[in-house]
């Protein structure tokens, strides 16, 4: 069965709605380490790959955020096929290095801890890597990048891939934090709800898990009465 049709018959989680100035901020999620938000005239992608299929019905993007190199996070064709004439960019430079010249001419690289304005919009890169020593081949500290971005006054965290490092960990007033938790490439779900609890977002979606035991994860912040845990889907369009 083609790819297309495979996204045609499944499909990702219904969307979330949260509350925000001047109107409701919408949340996709769509797969793995892949999603939209929708505030205002603002669309944003974050990390998407998977072929134009997955984006059919969704606002064409404003903005796009890459997070780092691998497959999972930065698919060029998929680019190619979700960019309009207004979509803006935003990457770290090791991902700016592998877009073509017509996608990097539109595209803002900030390194870690960088913030610029883009399209309106407050992004903070907030850096994203491995700590363990058998892990640190995956990704290296420097290379990619976490976001927050502020959308309504509401302020939202992107891990990236990363471990529960620093930058992570000294967050503050985050409204909705999306958590990898995957191995070996990212951290356990303990590490992950070692973090939340360190930076406490007031809500918290687990996303590029596959393989993660969530409700492990939903468990070990039951104690966190501040902190709404958030489950969703994120491979219903990667099964038949």
């Amino acid at each position: 069965m083609a790819a297309g049709m495979m996204l045609a018959e499944a499909a990702p989680p219904p969307p979330d709605k949260l509350a925000a100035q001047d109107g409701e901020i919408i949340l996709q999620p769509l797969q793995h380490a892949t999603l939209a938000m929708q505030w205002k005239e603002h669309s944003i992608y974050v990390d998407p790959v998977g072929g134009a299929a997955l984006f059919t019905n969704l606002p064409a993007p404003t903005l796009i955020l890459l997070t780092d190199i691998h497959g999972d996070h930065l698919q060029v064709s998929t680019l190619k096929a979700v960019v309009t004439e207004k979509t803006l960019l935003v990457a770290p430079p090791a991902v700016v290095e592998q877009l073509p010249e017509d996608l990097r001419a539109r595209t803002t690289t900030l390194t870690n801890g960088q913030s610029a304005t883009v399209g309106g919009l407050s992004i903070e890169a907030i850096a994203a890597y491995n700590l363990a020593e058998d892990r640190v081949k995956f990704h290296a500290k420097g290379r990619g990048n976490g976001y927050v971005v502020t959308l309504g006054g509401k302020r939202i965290y992107l891990s990236g891939d990363t471990e529960d490092v620093p930058e992570m960990r000294a967050l503050k007033n985050i409204d909705v934090a999306f958590v990898c938790m995957n191995l070996p490439y990212t951290m356990t779900v303990e590490q992950a709800a070692e973090a939340v609890k360190a930076f406490k977002p007031r809500i918290v979606y687990p996303y590029h898990c596959r393989g993660s035991d969530l409700n492990r994860f939903k468990e070990l912040l039951s104690g966190e009465k501040d902190i709404e845990v958030r489950l969703r889907d994120w491979y219903a369009v990667s099964r038949r």
